[in-house]
C-alpha cells in the first residue's frame, strides 16, 4: 500500500483497517498538524507489516516515538526500515526506537536531506522538527540488524553518537554505509538564493583518519564494516572485535 500526500483531519488523520496480509506499507507526507501518528495505533490492525517506508518530505517528523511496550507487538514481524528525507536539523537519535521495538528488523536506511524541490516551505522547522525519545532500555541490544545505511551522514555529534550507538546495539550488523547528502540540481536552479548547510562529510585524507579513530574509540566490539562513499572512491573500515561473546 502506498499513501502519497493524503489529505489529513486533526482527529484520527489517517486509520487502516483489518488487513492482516498487508505487509508493504509506504507513506509520504510532509505533516502540518501538531498530532503525530502513533504506530502502535495505526498498525494495530496490521499484524504482518514487513516493509515501512516513511517521507517526511523534509518537514515535521509525523511518527510519534513510542516505548517498546506500546509500539513492539505491531512491529514484531518489521524486516525493512526505509526513513527518507528527514530534515537536517533534527537530531535523528529518535529513530533508534525502531530497533528497540523491532526485533526482527534486518535492514535500516535513513535519509538526511533539505530537498527543497519537495518542501512547502524554506524556513527553517528547527523548533518543530526536532523530536526527542528516551531508550526505555539504555543498554538494550538487536540481534538482526545486519545493515545500517545513512544518506546525508555528516561528521557532527548528531551522525556520531547515532553510529556509534547503533553499532553497540546491533551485536551481529555486519555493514554500515556513511553517504554524503544528495544533490539535486533542481533545487540549485530552482533556489539559487537560499545557502546549502555546509558538508561536514569526511573527503580528506586527514578527515578520513579523524573519523576513523572516532569510530575506533567507540570500542564498539564489533565485527560490523564500515564504508564512506566519497566522490570517486570507497574507504572501508573493520571494526576490532573486542567482545564476541556479545555477538554469540
Amino acid at each position: 500500500m502506498t499513501l502519497h500526500k493524503w489529505a489529513y483531519k486533526t482527529n484520527n488523520p489517517l486509520f487502516l483497517g483489518f488487513v492482516p496480509r498487508l505487509s508493504k506499507l509506504s507513506l509520504t507526507n510532509a505533516y502540518r498538524s501538531s498530532n503525530n501518528h502513533k504506530l502502535s495505533q495505526l498498525l494495530v490492525n496490521v499484524p504482518s507489516i514487513s516493509d515501512l517506508h516513511l517521507d517526511f518530505l523534509s518537514e515535521k517528523i509525523w511518527v510519534q516515538p513510542e516505548s517498546k511496550k506500546l509500539v513492539a507487538p505491531v512491529l514484531s514481524k518489521l524486516r525493512l526500515v526505509n526513513l527518507n528525507n528527514l530534515p537536517e536539523e533534527c537530531d535523528i537519535a529518535w529513530t533508534m526506537f525502531f530497533l528497540e521495538a523491532a526485533p526482527s528488523l534486518e535492514e535500516f536506511s535513513i535519509t538526511v536531506w533539505d530537498h527543497k524541490c519537495e518542501m512547502k516551505s524554506q524556513k527553517s522547522h528547527s523548533q518543530k522538527t526536532d523530536v526527542k525519545w528516551e531508550p526505555s532500555t539504555p543498554d538494550f541490544n538487536h540481534k538482526n540488524l545486519a545493515r545500517l545505511t545513512i544518506y546525508g551522514f555528516q561528521s557532527d555529534n548528531n551522525f556520531m553518537r547515532y553510529v556509534r550507538r547503533a553499532i553497540q546495539a546491533a551485536v551481529n550488523i555486519k555493514e554500515v554505509s556513511l553517504h554524503d547528502r544528495k544533490v539535486c540540481k533542481l533545487c540549485t536552479h530552482k533556489f539559487p538564493h537560499i545557502g546549502v548547510r555546509p558538508s561536514s562529510y569526511p573527503r580528506t585524507s586527514e578527515e578520513v583518519d579523524l573519523f576513523r579513530k572516532k569510530i575506533t574509540e567507540a570500542k564498539a566490539g564489533s565485527h560490523a564494516m564500515i564504508h564512506l562513499h566519497t566522490i570517486g572512491e570507497s574507504f572501508a573500515l573493520t571494526m576490532a572485535a573486542e567482545n564476541q561473546d556479545a555477538a554469540d
